[in-house]
């Protein structure tokens, strides 16, 4: 009872001054907007608003609710459905949303005067693009472009004086040439002022997606057909824009980096990043979960060699590296206490049976061996070791594995050849081997 009376006296005392509202449409597609405090580590949850039929919603926001970059969340998956937007305590948001057109903020001089400025600019760029396009050597009309886009930006900063706005438009400060350049002296002036204009330690930019943004364009869109060497030079380049002194914020754009790479299975790249910059970041930040899994990621590269561990075969000790006889091996991180593992150990066991060139590794993943001992009966053929402790059990953590089962296919030298994502990945991989 206590309780609820403490409730009664405290509401009334709570003030709603601002509002977001939002039209999201069409609203058939649509059922929640989910507000969000973004925060350069993470995004925490504020409120919801639900959605009416025409696909309008209200979140009233409380006088406490601190200045800063924020976050509507529309769909799942969250990280691919939402969008940022300033809130600087003091006005009232408004936007129509579609996702064929995007956010038009329609009240709130922060966002709307971001969108302005990033459309202006946009339209400059356009004209010189075209400019340079069509081979244009007219000096005057070259000063008279590059005199709008430095006129346009002072303008924009003019008018962001003493809003949030401003760190955005600074940061996105253009160059400009104080003199004629062609098209080739351009673009390397471009690309070395790309990240010079950034304050990288700035808490607004670390908590919206300008930072990503702007490095990810810069690795990935500032050369037509990349190589390797230019990623890493591109990379380099990131590296050394972001002061030492802002360690975290360092450590999280090379990981996005990393992981960008990693998806792409670019394993050279990957662990171009892991050895040049990441692991030295993860440990000088004691991120030990970042640390063990860009080494495991390296250590079980395709191309390299597997790493070793010890193997009791028959009764004798052995070790993965020893193992002959054999021109490839499947390695397998299973458990008993797996049913997935279950389901498709009987199923490798029959793909096997007739490469007679193929030995396949299991390695049990258990918390004691009762039932590992009764279900490797099932399968004579394999070589199996057990792994005590699960996934605390060392070798489980040097090979990267979260989930079973999981697959590496060896060559003769152990070297990983194929990382197979699943069953049927494993399949046409078996099934191709001569």
């Amino acid at each position: 009872m206590k309780k609820i009376i403490i409730i009664l006296f405290v509401l009334p005392f709570i003030t709603f001054a601002q509002s977001i509202k939002g039209t999201f449409s069409p609203a058939e597609n649509f059922t929640y907007a989910f507000l969000y405090k973004a925060t350069p580590e993470s995004a925490n949850y504020v409120d919801r608003g639900q959605l009416d039929e025409q696909g309008q919603f209200e979140i009233k926001l409380t006088d406490s609710l601190e200045a800063g970059i924020y976050k509507i969340v529309y769909a799942t998956p969250p990280e691919e459905n939402n969008f940022d937007f300033i809130y600087d305590g003091k006005e009232s948001i408004n936007f129509k949303f579609s996702q064929e057109n995007g956010v038009e903020f329609t009240e709130s001089e922060e966002n709307k005067l971001l969108t302005s400025y990033t459309k202006s600019i946009e339209m400059v760029n356009y004209t010189i693009s075209n400019y340079y396009t069509k081979d244009n050597a007219d000096k005057a009309g070259f000063e008279a472009i590059f005199k709008t886009l430095k006129d346009t930006q002072l303008a924009y900063e003019d008018l962001a004086k003493d809003k949030l706005v401003l760190s955005f438009i600074v940061a996105n400060r253009p160059y400009i040439p104080t003199q004629y350049e062609d098209i080739s002296t351009y673009s390397k002036n471009l690309k070395k002022h790309y990240l010079s204009q950034i304050d990288f330690c700035n808490y607004l930019l670390q908590s919206s997606t300008f930072l990503t943004d702007r490095v990810t364009a810069y690795v990935f869109n500032m050369v037509e057909n990349p190589s390797n060497s230019t990623y890493k030079s591109h990379i380099d380049d990131v590296a050394k824009a972001i002061s030492s002194d802002n360690l975290i914020i360092k450590t999280s754009l090379l990981e996005m980096l990393w992981q960008h790479f990693v998806g792409a299975e670019n394993h050279e790249v990957a662990n171009y990043i892991t050895d040049s910059y990441l692991l030295e970041l993860a440990i000088a930040t004691q991120n030990k979960v970042l640390e063990e899994m860009v080494t495991s990621f390296k250590n079980t590269s395709i191309g390299t060699k597997a790493p070793d561990f010890n193997i009791t075969s028959n009764g004798l000790n052995t070790s993965l590296h020893q193992l002959d006889g054999a021109e490839y091996y499947l390695l397998v991180f299973w458990s008993s206490a797996c049913g997935h593992c279950l389901d498709e150990l009987p199923k490798v066991k029959n793909m096997v049976s007739n490469k007679p060139n193929l030995n396949v590794v299991a390695f049990g993943l258990e918390r004691e061996d009762n039932n590992w001992n009764r279900e490797i009966k099932n399968y004579p053929n394999f070589i199996h070791q057990l792994g005590l402790g699960k996934w605390e059990n060392p070798i489980v953590k040097t090979y990267g594995v979260s989930a079973t089962p999981m697959y590496f296919l060896l060559s003769a030298d152990k070297i990983i050849m194929a990382k197979p994502y699943d069953l049927k990945d494993l399949t046409v991989l078996v099934e191709g081997l001569k």
